[in-house]
């Protein structure tokens, strides 16, 4: 089975080739790719759906391991699970653009700390309105939909004819265009108010040159941001909502057309 003369278990060597297209999902999704969840949960979660498409699929993996055939094919697999993932981590990067408009605005651009979903630095803004994000695709059971994808995709896309069509992969990058969309609708309510807010400063400064705008303008910024998040934020949340259907409807159209 592996070549040079050595063998594998069949039944082995088929959840391992099952488990390249979960885990590169699991790797690219944004809940399931989060540097806090341990590797090892990861991997037996791989495990544990690749039981579950085994027992309701008829896979049948490469006869040899060590042949370009083999890994053309593993290839193929990682290419449709990143392709699942990645679309939803698309989506889960308007929340940063958004916090970018709108922290920029607000003057507080500058506050950034460390990211638990990623490891890296973000805007502090940005990092709450991923975790709302978050709550919302495990609330509408986002991650079950993923699965469930994942499962079905070896129906629609079996293995060894795998590989993504020019459509698909086309959109894919247009979907990447949503996530400027989905971010600018997302801060457009406070960003309205802001900017309508630093429209009256400059006529005030233009009116008042001995005015200092810094000491007037930077206070008034953050208290009409924040007073305008608590305004918006029902329907920031209920745009959200809009964000993870559209991203979960994406993977759909990717696996199933």
């Amino acid at each position: 089975m592996l070549g040079f003369g050595l063998s594998i278990e069949p039944q082995l060597w088929a959840l391992l080739f099952v488990m390249v297209r979960i885990g590169a999902a699991f790797v690219a999704a944004p809940v399931f790719g989060s540097v806090s969840l341990p590797l090892l949960v990861r991997v037996s979660l791989s495990g544990a759906i690749g039981v579950l498409v085994l027992a309701t699929n008829s896979i049948a993996p490469p006869p040899s391991v060590f042949a370009v055939a083999t890994f053309l094919s593993i290839a193929a697999e990682a290419l449709v699970g990143f392709a699942m993932g990645f679309i939803l981590q698309i989506a889960f990067a308007a929340p940063l653009i958004a916090s970018e408009l709108i922290g920029g605005a607000m003057g507080i651009g500058f506050a950034s700390s460390i990211d638990p979903q990623n490891g890296r630095s973000s805007p502090a803004l940005g990092q709450f309105f991923s975790i709302m994000l978050t709550l919302l695709f495990l609330s509408m059971d986002g991650h079950l939909v993923l699965v469930d994808m994942v499962v079905k995709s070896y129906a629609a896309l079996p293995p060894g004819q795998a590989w993504l069509g020019v459509d698909r992969l086309k959109a894919i990058a247009f979907f990447g265009g949503y996530a400027f969309l989905a971010g600018l609708l997302l801060a457009l309510p406070v960003g309205f108010l802001l900017l309508c807010l630093n429209l009256v400063v400059g006529m005030m400064s233009r009116a008042a040159p001995a005015l200092n705008l810094f000491s007037v303008g930077l206070p008034a910024s953050l208290a009409v941001g924040v007073v305008a998040l608590a305004i918006a934020f029902p329907a920031m949340g209920d745009y959200m909502q809009v964000i993870v259907h559209e991203s979960l409807g994406a993977v759909q159209t990717l696996v199933l057309g």
